[in-house]
């Protein structure tokens, strides 16, 4: 084995995916976008400001200061940003490292796509399973250290090698979620690589935007344990420190897309809705991610501008199919069948959440209105289940979240879907759990004793979802759901490269899924953030990730 190769092959065992709050994954190429019926916000709700950019001609410079949904500062050490959530990836990983490749986060409109970044560009075999990577050549981490084909070597090592000297359970757990399949690399030259994955993947550059790469010195010197505290990366803002239960970073003033406009970023874990908005109108901050939509229309009033966009979130329930009612197909059509979607999205979430007919979200490739299936319809509902044996109705036990990233109101949420299906004849007892807790139960692939069906949210962002959420034997498959035709059309997706091909597999794919309801398809978030009007020039995209670049603060 030449110093250049690691072949991971059997040694690396793929771990139960990270998902939504907690997976955290790159977004889709080329989507096909709309809303389904009655899922359009109303007239005059905060979903209507999806103004994208807030520019105010040349402004430049300041300190934005963000809070967060998170209860706890995210980790600065590559993927672990993520072990509370995507909002860790977007406001620390994206912001202190590049990947092989970026996506291109400057459309209102379009799902974003992958674009080179310290790969300049990229090429598979007919089978899409050896991908070779072209590096970019002009590249030097903060410390110096060169960025080339023996940095990139040391990253995969780190993550995807249980025999490196830097292997660490909790990030390759997490590479191997957000970059799935990775089976062997080797460095062809200084400056090209190749990665071969255990079966065909043609959305691999996607997944390469989530290979993080950090400095190979600072690594060895640091360690592990210490890496968190003293990051190195190639990306457009450098750690400055953590205190005080705050993140700081200043603008690498010397990035080799272009110093960023902003001075610094400073991130702030406010968990509570209520205090995010209170510190916006405050001043303390001067961004929050996530506002309550009962205070987007005040927040407006009072001149903070609100933005949001469609982008690949999935807020649903996932039912376990292993035993119980919920085993029969028809009972899982009834249950979707009666929920009131477009009141949830209208009065609830004032317009902040599509609602969602279907297990494709409303930006996705994989979206077709031809495949929404479940309006509301209480009366079909109860004769599905009279059919199915369950005249009476029957009980359930729904566990879920009561906060994260991606997880929306979850609370008055699932209360009002508890509504909606007592009119069904449908009890649901809610069983609250904090969402670490109920992220590790997921991920096991398991449900807790009793618990019949799981409220999470799942990002679509990246094409490995088909396959771990509903193939056989899926890694987070966790109600169970098998359809052999679906594993065969997800396999076949898998080895077409041709996006317009694989897209439209991918269609049939999801109309079979939502035919067969192995869950709950509730709503969409439509990412909501607040800002005050010192914000300008944020683009606000159709992704879980930004761009901060361009953004700057006037004093």
């Amino acid at each position: 084995m030449s110093p250049f190769e690691r072949a991971v092959g059997d040694r690396l065992r793929l771990t139960r995916r990270r998902v939504a709050a907690g997976s955290v994954l790159l977004a889709l190429a080329a989507a096909v976008s709309g809303c389904a019926s009655g899922s359009s916000p109303a007239a005059g709700t905060a979903a209507d400001l999806t103004t994208a950019k807030t520019s105010a001609g040349t402004v430049s410079g300041g300190t934005l200061v963000v809070g967060l949904t998170a209860a706890n500062l995210p980790s600065a050490d590559t993927v672990l940003a993520g072990q509370q959530g995507n909002e860790g990836l977007r406001f620390v990983a994206y912001q202190l490292y590049d990947g092989l490749t970026r996506l291109d986060l400057d459309s209102t409109t379009a799902t974003p796509q992958p674009q080179p970044d310290l790969a300049t560009s990229w090429s598979a075999n007919a089978d899409a399973t050896v991908w070779t990577f072209r590096l970019r050549t002009d590249v030097a981490f903060t410390d110096g250290t060169p960025f080339n084909a023996d940095a990139v070597i040391f990253n995969l090592d780190r993550y995807f090698d249980a025999d490196s000297p830097f292997a660490d359970p909790s990030i390759q757990g997490l590479a191997a979620s957000y970059v799935p399949g990775v089976a062997s690399f080797r460095a062809l030259d200084a400056d090209t690589v190749e990665i071969t994955t255990r079966t065909p993947d043609a959305g691999f550059p996607e997944d390469a935007a989530n290979l993080f790469m950090a400095s190979p010195t600072a690594v060895r010197k640091s360690g592990n344990d210490g890496f968190a505290s003293s990051p190195v990366g190639t990306g457009p803002f450098v750690y400055e420190g953590s205190a005080n239960n705050q993140l700081t970073m200043a603008a690498n003033p010397r990035y080799w897309a272009g110093a960023p406009k902003l001075d610094k970023v400073v991130l702030k874990p406010i968990p509570d809705s209520a205090q995010r908005t209170a510190a916006l109108r405050s001043g303390s901050v001067n961004w929050v991610e996530d506002p309550n939509p009962d205070d987007l229309a005040g927040l407006k009033d009072a001149g903070f501008q609100v933005l949001s966009n469609s982008y690949d979130h999935d807020w649903t329930w996932v039912f376990n199919l292993q035993a119980g009612p919920l085993g029969k197909a028809q009972v899982r059509r009834a249950l979707n069948y009666g929920i009131d979607r477009a009141t949830m999205s209208s009065d609830l979430l004032h317009g902040t959440g599509n609602a969602s007919y279907q297990v494709a979200p409303v930006s996705n490739s994989a979206y077709s209105k031809s495949n929404d299936l479940y309006s509301y319809d209480p009366d079909k509902a109860k004769k599905l289940l009279a059919e199915a044996g369950y005249p009476d109705g029957f009980s359930l036990t729904v566990e879920y979240p009561t906060a994260g990233s991606g997880n929306m109101i979850p609370t008055p949420m699932n209360e009002e879907l508890q509504a909606d299906l007592a009119k069904i004849g449908v009890e649901v007892k809610l069983l609250p759990t904090e969402w670490a807790t109920l992220l590790t139960q997921y991920q096991s692939g398991k449900f807790a004793p009793g618990v019949d069906a799981l409220n999470i949210s799942l990002p679509f962002n990246q094409e490995a979802i088909w396959s771990e959420a509903f193939g056989t034997g899926g890694v987070i498959n966790a109600g169970g759901y098998s359809n052999p035709h679906v594993d065969e059309l997800i396999a076949e997706a898998q080895k077409t490269v041709d996006s317009d091909k694989r897209y439209a597999i991918l269609q049939t794919v999801a109309g079979l899924v939502t035919r067969d309801a192995p869950w709950l398809f509730i709503v969409n978030d439509r990412a909501p953030r607040a800002m005050a009007p010192s914000v300008h020039n944020f683009t606000q995209p159709k992704a879980w990730f930004i761009d901060l670049t361009k953004a700057s603060v006037s004093n």
